[in-house]
């Protein structure tokens, strides 16, 4: 284990027990009724008994299969607009400026057109989830290709490369740090719109266990569903993201102070 990653873990572990701390002391000092603000030993034994009864598994299951489908839609549709607004100045001047506008929406607004269009069913949270995420990968893909220098493109046209040898060789390497950004905030906007969707009305999923818990005025499983989405998120962004961070750094050459 190395020394950087020791400090780092030892770092993480007095910042996590001091938020510990705090949070005990605020329920000691009775600020809030317990039952609106429970302590860490309640918020624990509610993940628990999330996981003991498989309530947290099949919901996590059930919320992680929405977003990689939605995510991965956007992910298509997004690519595809943004490289074709790169390619055509005139999309670009017209879908463009329409979708520099529509991305400033809250994802919650598309739900009442999903549910109109789809009903209450899968479709109307998926569907949610795609336009919470497509804008902002589409808008990064643009702005990655848009990024490149000219130079790049030029050394790779006289090296005989075109089209899709251009895109693969030269384009996407050249752009993948921009791109990366995108597709990292796409993600975090597709969780948004996931739980706005799984929250208004019944889905099985986590934003519906974050509803039963307020129905039944349970604030230890609100708050244990909300550090398991936190959970979730921090080990994607660690396996995947994180890891094609590195290889950029690793590729492009650049270093982080310890």
């Amino acid at each position: 284990m190395s020394t950087v990653f020791k400090n780092r873990l030892t770092k993480q572990i007095i910042f996590y027990l001091c938020i510990l701390i705090i949070w005990q002391a605020v329920v000691i000092l009775k600020i809030w009724p317990e039952y609106i603000f429970p302590s860490p030993l309640k918020v624990f034994q509610a993940v628990l008994k999330g996981f003991g009864d498989f309530s947290f598994v099949f919901a996590i299951l059930i919320s992680i299969k929405r977003i990689l489908i939605g995510y991965g839609i956007s992910i298509l549709i997004g690519g595809a607009l943004g490289v074709l607004m790169y390619k055509f100045r005139t999309l670009d001047e017209t879908i463009g400026s329409l979708i520099l506008g529509i991305q400033t929406l809250p994802s919650i607004c598309w739900l009442p057109l999903a549910l109109i269009w789809f009903g209450l069913n899968e479709r109307a949270i998926i569907f949610v989830v795609i336009m919470g995420a497509l804008f902002s990968i589409t808008m990064a893909v643009d702005a990655g290709f848009k990024s490149i220098p000219l130079i790049y493109m030029q050394a790779g046209r006289n090296m005989g490369a075109y089209s899709i040898t251009l895109l693969r060789k030269v384009m996407l390497p050249a752009s993948f740090p921009a791109l990366l950004l995108g597709f990292k905030q796409g993600w975090s906007f597709a969780w948004r719109s996931l739980m706005a969707g799984e929250l208004l009305f019944v889905s099985l999923g986590l934003g519906y266990l974050l509803m039963v818990g307020r129905e039944l005025n349970d604030m230890a499983q609100v708050i244990a569903v909300m550090l398991v989405i936190s959970a979730i998120s921090i080990v994607i962004d660690k396996l995947v993201f994180g890891r094609m961070e590195q290889l950029v750094k690793n590729r492009w050459g650049y270093r982080r102070k310890n």
